[in-house]
C-alpha cells in the first residue's frame, strides 16, 4: 500500500477446524481495528468474511476471504478460510501466499481434524504460527489449561502461552500478557502461579532459536525482556515457538492483544525466507522487478472477474501493464483493490506482501505469475488437494447439456479442486470435488449463474474387458444382394498382453491370402469391436491379435467386407479366450484418531480392500489400502459418518485388476439391462 514500509506489512492466514470461531475472530479484528464500524456477525448475515449468499444461507465459510486492516501503522492482510474439509482447497491456496498463520482453537471442543490438516499444510510451507484459544466464555467445558495441555500433547512443548485469561472459568473478562507483565496482577489462581513457569518456558524456547541467546540463557539463567522480545519473532519464523493466546472472539476479549502481537512479533515479508526460483532469490523489495502470483479468482456480480494476487517483489500499479509469464501474454492492469467483504477499495499501487484483487484480466487464471516487462520468473504452482468424490451430471433438460458443461468448467477455473471431464469410456460428464457439500455448492453456483439444473448420480465404473488365454477366431463374410457382392475371410489368433499394454495388431499373412491393402480394414474392424466391448460393452484392452490367414474375391472383396470379417473373427476368438472384466483399483490413505482403527480397517476389508500398511501420525493413525473404485464413490460421506468428521482421506487411481468371479456376472447383467433401455 502507499506509504507503508514492507517491514510493516503483515500477511496472516486464519485457519482451524470447522465452526471453531475463525470468522467471528476475524470480524472482531476488523471491528477492533476500525476497519469496520460495526461488529459483523455470521448469525445475522453481517459478517465481512462470510459475505456470499451461499455462506449467509449455510452460515459457514465456503471461500477464503482476504481482508485488509491498519493497526498501529501496520498494513495487515488477514485471510479467513473455511474449516470444513469440503472447502479445504481454499485454505491451501491462501496458505501458499501467507507469511504466517493464526490457528484458532475452540476451547470447548479442542483440537479437531481440520486443525491437523491446516497445521500439516503450514509445516509444508514452513510458515510460523500463533494459536488463539477462543470461546473461553461460552461452554461449561471451556477450559484454557485443558486445551493448552491438549495442544502440547498434539504439537509439542513449543506451544507456549503468552496471554492468560483473567476471570474464573467461563467468566473470562480480559487477558494478561506474560511477556510485558501487563495485567498479570489481575490473574486468579491457578494462572497466577503459572506465570513464572510459562515465562521461563518461553525464554527457553526462544533461546533455542538463536545460538547467541542460548549462550546468554545458559550463563545467566534468563533473558532480559528486550532479548525475549527481539528473539521471539525469529523463534516464530523458525518454528521453535508457537505462542498461545487466550480470548473470546465473540466478546472481542483478547482481540486487541492479538493485533498487537501480530504487529510486534509476526514476520513481515522482509523477515521470512525469500522465494527462491531457479536459484534466484525474490527479495521483498519495492525496488526489485514486479513478481506477483495468482492464488484465487472469483466472479463478482458487479465488477465481474476478480483475480487475487500476492505481490512478492516490486510494485503493481493501477493503469499499467504486466506480463503473464505462465502463458506468455500481456495483461492490462486497470483498477487495483483491497477487499473488505463485498466492498472493493481502490488503491493506486501494491507492494511486497500485499494481497489485492484486479478486475477483468483476460487470460490470467489461478497459479499464473504476473511480472513486469523483461522479467521471466514463474512462481511454483499451488499443489491443490485431489478430488475425493465424483458425480455423473445429467441435465434435467436435454438441451442444457452444453450449458451444464460450460458452467462447471467456469466453476473449475475459479476452484481448482473441482475437476470436470467427459469420461470417454462411460460417456458421462463427471464432476469431482472434495466432498458432497463441495459439489452441492458448485451445482448451486451453476444453477444461479447459468440458469440450468441437473441430477447428480453415482458415476458408472469404467470397467474394461480382456482375456486370460490364447484362442483362434474365424469369419467368412459373404453377402450377395443382386449387384456386386461382399466377400472377406479372416483367421485370427489372439493372446493376452501384460496389464497396461493396450492393443497390438500383427500381420502374419503370407502368400497374399489377404491383399495388403485390405489389412488396415481388418485392424480397424478389430479396434471398433474393442471399443464397444464383447462381453458387457466395456472397452477391450491388453490384447494382441495376429491375422495369419484368410481369403478374398477379385470382384466382391472390399474394405468394408474385411472390416466386418475382422470384427466378427475377433469376437469369435475373444469369447473362446476366457474373457474377464477388469476394474479400477484405487490407492487410499485414511488418517483417523486411533480409537477408530478397528472400525476403519473392518470397513475397508468389507469393501474388498487390501490393507497395505499402517503407521502412526502424531496422535492419529494412517491406514493405507487398495480398494476397488466401485466401493469408494461415497467414501467421503461414509468416513465422516463413521468418525464424526474426525477422519480424512486421499484417493488416487492405482491400476486395473480382475473383477472377482462371483461379482462379474452381476456387472455384466446390469450392463445388458442398461443397453436395452
Amino acid at each position: 500500500m502507499d506509504n507503508v514500509n514492507v517491514s510493516e506489512v503483515r500477511n496472516c492466514i486464519v485457519v482451524g477446524h470447522g465452526t471453531c470461531g475463525k470468522t467471528t475472530l476475524v470480524d472482531s479484528l476488523m471491528h477492533k481495528s476500525g476497519a469496520n464500524d460495526r461488529f459483523g456477525r455470521v448469525d445475522n448475515g453481517s459478517s465481512l468474511s462470510d459475505c456470499s449468499s451461499e455462506e449467509k444461507e449455510r452460515k459457514i465459510s465456503i471461500f477464503s476471504a482476504p481482508l485488509h486492516l491498519m493497526w498501529k501503522n501496520h498494513s495487515m492482510f488477514i485471510t479467513d478460510t473455511p474449516g470444513y474439509a469440503d472447502f479445504f482447497g481454499e485454505a491451501v491456496g491462501a496458505m501458499k501466499v501467507s507469511d504466517s498463520a493464526i490457528v484458532v482453537i475452540d476451547a470447548s471442543s479442542g483440537v479437531g481434524v481440520g486443525t491437523h490438516r491446516t497445521w500439516d499444510e503450514a509445516d509444508k510451507y514452513g510458515i510460523g504460527r500463533v494459536i488463539f484459544v477462543t470461546r473461553l466464555d461460552k461452554e461449561e467445558h471451556s477450559d484454557f489449561l485443558k486445551t493448552y495441555n491438549e495442544l502440547v500433547s498434539e504439537f509439542g512443548k513449543k506451544c507456549v502461552p503468552v496471554t492468560l485469561p483473567i476471570g474464573k472459568e467461563n467468566e473470562i473478562r480480559d487477558v494478561a500478557n506474560i511477556i510485558t507483565g501487563e495485567k498479570v496482577g489481575q490473574l486468579e489462581e491457578p494462572f497466577k502461579a503459572l506465570v513464572s513457569k510459562y515465562k521461563e518456558a518461553l525464554m527457553e524456547a526462544v533461546a533455542e532459536s538463536d545460538d547467541a541467546l542460548l549462550e546468554k540463557y545458559f550463563d545467566k539463567g534468563e533473558l532480559s525482556d528486550e532479548e525475549l522480545k527481539s528473539g521471539l519473532k525469529n523463534a516464530i519464523i523458525k518454528g521453535t515457538v508457537v505462542p498461545v493466546l487466550a480470548g473470546s472472539g465473540d466478546r472481542e476479549i483478547g482481540s486487541q492483544e492479538l493485533l498487537d502481537f501480530i504487529a510486534d512479533y509476526m514476520p513481515s515479508p522482509v523477515d521470512v525466507r525469500p522465494l527462491e526460483i531457479d536459484g534466484k532469490e525474490i527479495k521483498a523489495d519495492k525496488k526489485e522487478p514486479l513478481v506477483s502470483f495468482v492464488f484465487k479468482a472469483v466472479t463478482d456480480p458487479y465488477v465481474g472477474q476478480l483475480t487475487y494476487l500476492r505481490i512478492y517483489s516490486g510494485v503493481l500499479r493501477a493503469d499499467s501493464e504486466a506480463v503473464n509469464v505462465t502463458i506468455g501474454s500481456k495483461e492490462r492492469i486497470g483498477h487495483i483493490y483491497t477487499i473488505k467483504g463485498k466492498e472493493q477499495i481502490a488503491v493506486s499501487e501494491a507492494g511486497p506482501g500485499d494481497i489485492v484483487a484486479v478486475a477483468k484480466l483476460k487470460n490470467t487464471h489461478v497459479n499464473n505469475t504476473l511480472c513486469g516487462s523483461g522479467t521471466k520468473i514463474s512462481v511454483t504452482p499451488i499443489e491443490f488437494p485431489k478430488p475425493l468424490i465424483s458425480f455423473a451430471v445429467y441435465p434435467k433438460a436435454k438441451d442444457d447439456e452444453e450449458k451444464i458443461g460450460i458452467g462447471f468448467h467456469r466453476i473449475a477455473e475459479e476452484d481448482p479442486t473441482i475437476k470436470v471431464e467427459r469420461n470417454s469410456d462411460t460417456k458421462e460428464l463427471v464432476i469431482s470435488g472434495m466432498g458432497a457439500l463441495h459439489i452441492e455448492a458448485a451445482m448451486h453456483r451453476v444453477k444461479t449463474k447459468f440458469h440450468v439444473d441437473a441430477d447428480l448420480l453415482v458415476p458408472k465404473v469404467a470397467y474394461k474387458e480382456t482375456i486370460k488365454k490364447k484362442s483362434d477366431g474365424h469369419e467368412k463374410y459373404k453377402k450377395q444382394s443382386g449387384g456386386k457382392g461382399q466377400y472377406g475371410e479372416v483367421y485370427l489368433k489372439i493372446e493376452p498382453l501384460e496389464r497396461g499394454a493396450g492393443f497390438e495388431f500383427v500381420n502374419e499373412i503370407v502368400g497374399g491370402a489377404i491383399p495388403r491393402n485390405f489389412l488396415p480394414a481388418v485392424e480397424k474392424g478389430i479396434k471398433e469391436s474393442m471399443i464397444g466391448g464383447i462381453v458387457a460393452g466395456y472397452p477391450v484392452v491388453d490384447t494382441k491379435a495376429r491375422c495369419y490367414d484368410g481369403s478374398y474375391h477379385d470382384v466382391d472383396s472390399s474394405e468394408m467386407a474385411f472390416k466386418i470379417a475382422g470384427s466378427k473373427a475377433f469376437k469369435d476368438a475373444f469369447m473362446k479366450a476366457k474373457p474377464i472384466l477388469l476394474e479400477p483399483i484405487m490407492n487410499i490413505e485414511v488418517v483417523i484418531p486411533s480409537d477408530y482403527m478397528g472400525d476403519i480397517t473392518g470397513d475397508l476389508n468389507s469393501k474388498r480392500g487390501r490393507i497395505s500398511g499402517m503407521e502412526p501420525k502424531g496422535s492419529r493413525q494412517k491406514v493405507k489400502a487398495m480398494v476397488p473404485q466401485a466401493e469408494v464413490f461415497r467414501y467421503s460421506t461414509e468416513l465422516r459418518s463413521m468418525t464424526g468428521g474426525r477422519g480424512t482421506f486421499t484417493v488416487e487411481f492405482s491400476h486395473y485388476e480382475e473383477v472377482p468371479a462371483h461379482i462379474a456376472p452381476k456387472i455384466i447383467e446390469e450392463a445388458k439391462k442398461q443397453k436395452e433401455k
